[in-house]
């Protein structure tokens, strides 16, 4: 747990022993920055802060969406920001703030085992290294609030950015290249790229949402609060318009590519059932012919048998056995032209 106090030099860290007099302080800009897993933290939100049951049950428990409660000193919020993870799984990183006339307390909800607890600070690290090289001045806890979340918004932005990118490599091969070698593995990568901009997405809409119900319902702070929630509200709100863009051009490549692979697959059934047609035809030819030259087999086969018949060892057995060759194979013959098998 840090706990710091913002002014004109920069930050001052104190120990948390400290929380309850500095509070006192009405002028002062009071952080205090959480992890979540911290055993001391929800007995300092409930027993030095006096939050909500609620709202500390909030901080200690992962949620899945966004939200906002607004209390008549302070207003409460849930955001979550993008982290991508193995085999394109993407954490919500969650960050939770108490923002209050003198002090802002932000809270890094629970995180997945798999993320590393430095990526959840990344933002909240950011600001204070910015305000301690005096890159930063911080006015109020409303202000700082604003930079640890337009941190947070630049993030989601940059990872909008770095989809577009890809989406651009993958249009490209799709176009350049009729044939890959794994479609189903080049579908999963495009199906991949398609759900990541779509967590960033939904991200930002909840986003969204939550600062524009802020802006609407919060009282207690300065006059210039509602503007500046709103404006944060269309931050994000322009964060989910890219998305919503990239991701549709991504779908569209996604059914070019599907369209295309099925169209192949049409085409090649159709040049097997082709082959198969062309099989059977020829093998209908072949059958015919083999009858029709069955028949002097079997005609000589029966005049050359050992068993006397009439006529045999004459001449009219000859003529008789060379008319019923040529008969029936004539016969075989027109009749397997009839049927078109030859």
């Amino acid at each position: 747990m840090d706990v710091m106090v913002v002014g004109a030099e920069g930050l001052a860290r104190h120990d948390a022993s400290e929380l309850p007099g500095l509070l006192e302080r009405e002028a002062a800009v009071i952080w205090v920055d959480i992890l979540s897993s911290d055993r001391d933290a929800a007995s300092v939100l409930s027993d030095v802060f006096g939050f909500h049951a609620l709202a500390v049950h909030d901080c200690v428990e992962r949620n899945h969406v966004s939200k906002v409660h607004v209390y008549g000193d302070h207003v409460f919020s849930v955001l979550h920001t993008p982290q991508v993870g193995r085999r394109g799984h993407v954490h919500y990183v969650e960050l939770d703030q108490f923002i209050g006339t003198n002090y802002l307390v932000t809270v890094h909800g629970p995180l997945n085992p798999e993320v590393d607890p430095a990526v959840a600070m990344l933002d909240t690290r950011e600001v204070q290294r910015r305000i301690e090289q005096n890159h930063l001045q911080i006015a109020s806890p409303l202000e700082l609030s604003r930079w640890i979340v337009t941190a947070m918004i630049r993030r989601e932005a940059e990872m909008v950015a770095d989809l577009a990118k890809q989406s651009g490599e993958l249009e490209r091969r799709v176009m350049l290249s009729p044939y890959m070698e794994n479609p189903k593995a080049f579908l999963e990568e495009l199906f991949k790229t398609w759900y990541k901009l779509l967590a960033v997405r939904t991200m930002a809409v909840h986003s969204s949402v939550t600062y524009d119900r802020m802006a609407r319902l919060v009282r207690f702070l300065p006059d210039g609060a509602g503007p500046l929630f709103a404006d944060i509200a269309d931050q994000f709100e322009a964060v989910r318009v890219m998305a919503d863009g990239q991701r549709e051009f991504l779908h569209g490549v996604i059914e070019f590519y599907q369209t295309r692979i099925s169209t192949q697959l049409t085409v090649a059934a159709q040049d097997s059932a082709a082959t198969a047609v062309q099989q059977n035809d020829d093998m209908r030819k072949i059958t015919a012919w083999v009858a029709i030259v069955a028949v002097p087999t079997a005609v000589t086969g029966y005049f050359g048998q050992n068993v006397l018949f009439p006529g045999n060892g004459t001449r009219a057995a000859a003529v008789v056995s060379t008319l019923l060759i040529l008969v029936i194979a004539l016969t075989l013959y027109a009749l397997f032209k009839r049927k078109q098998w030859l």
